[in-house]
């Protein structure tokens, strides 16, 4: 796993990585009231947010999750650690 990885939107703040999504796209939640999450994608000249439900957010983190339990147990851990934080 990467490191904590941040992002500051023009109208939310601060957000932060919750988990990979795809190529190029990651989830992210603000970090302050962490019931808004954005899919982003990071392009060259920028980065594109989409907000989603809670429940489509939750999906995804949970697919992440899947992912990381096939890397192994430290990988795992340190996502669901970050899952729990969010969405307990």
């Amino acid at each position: 796993m990467s490191q904590e990885r941040y992002l500051n939107h023009p109208t939310f703040g601060m957000l932060y990585r919750v988990a990979p999504v795809a190529e190029g796209k990651d989830l992210y939640a603000t970090l302050y009231a962490q019931r808004i999450f954005f899919l982003v994608t990071l392009q060259n000249r920028g980065a594109s947010f989409e907000v989603i439900p809670l429940m489509d957010a939750r999906h995804h983190a949970e697919q992440n999750l899947a992912r990381a339990r096939r890397e192994g147990p430290e990988v795992h851990a340190r996502w669901r650690q970050l899952f729990d934080q969010t969405f307990l």
